[in-house]
């Protein structure tokens, strides 16, 4: 039987969510506490993998097991084996052409960035400080130029695995709400370290020390070295895949049919 789990974590005590030979991570985590309930090892498969410090809202993993459990039985279960910052959401079957990676259409991540004087207290966890103000009006504008497909090497990690560069924007968002300001972007997948360096170069721009053009330069230009800063882990999210209605799955990870 394969069952799908929506997970939710606080990245900030794991070495991403990568199973390491040293180190905590967040698959580990759950591999443990869903053997545990299993009564057999567990091996998951994830929608998108994150870095370390970097938090997921709703990562969405599969599973196979011949245990026997109704579907409360492997979230309660996974939740009291899982450590504090990480929570099974719901559980559910899905058939066994169903994969939490490559079945998901497109993946979501939200950048939180605490906007004003004084640094974070309760939220330094979830939040990058910039003290000084953001123009989120030219940080949006100059995010537009990355919808739709383009060569990514402009801000691709140097250590990035992926066999090609290209990756298609579907929707990318900057806005304020007080004194938070939250770039959303979806994509149909993301390079090592992709949004962190967007969003660097977006906060150079939105402290009017780059025009708004330089964004469409850098994409164009294809060179990491001459963009903005890789934006530290803690402000990321992964806010979760979406699906194909048909696979049944939670309305947050799917997505909206044609027509509703």
């Amino acid at each position: 039987m394969r069952i799908a789990l929506g997970i939710e974590y606080d990245g900030t005590d794991f070495f991403g969510w990568q199973r390491l030979k040293q180190g905590d991570s967040v698959q580990a985590s759950v591999e443990q506490a869903l053997s545990k309930v299993a009564a057999h090892p567990v091996e998951i498969s994830c929608a998108g993998r994150t870095d370390a410090g970097v938090h997921g809202r709703c990562q969405v993993v599969h599973f196979d097991t011949d245990a026997v459990r109704d579907m409360r039985g492997w979230v309660l279960g996974g939740c009291s084996n899982l450590p504090p910052s990480v929570a099974v959401l719901w559980a559910q079957p899905v058939p066994d052409s169903f994969h939490a990676r490559f079945s998901a259409r497109s993946r979501r991540y939200r950048y939180h960035i605490l906007n004003r004087p004084v640094r974070a207290a309760l939220d330094a966890r979830r939040v990058t400080w910039e003290r000084l103000p953001l123009d989120v009006d030219r940080m949006h504008e100059a995010a537009q130029v990355l919808l739709g497909e383009h060569d990514f090497s402009a801000f691709r990690a140097l250590s990035c695995q992926a066999p090609h560069p290209r990756r298609t924007v579907l929707a990318v968002r900057v806005h304020r709400e007080g004194e938070q300001v939250f770039v959303d972007i979806e994509a149909n997948a993301f390079l090592h370290h992709m949004v962190r360096n967007i969003v660097g170069s977006l906060s150079v721009i939105g402290r009017h020390e780059a025009p708004v053009e330089w964004m469409g330069e850098l994409l164009a230009g294809r060179d990491r070295t001459v963009a903005g800063p890789t934006a530290p882990p803690t402000g990321l999210t992964f806010i979760g895949p979406r699906y194909e209605s048909y696979w049944g799955l939670p309305a947050e990870v799917s997505m909206a049919e044609e027509g509703a």
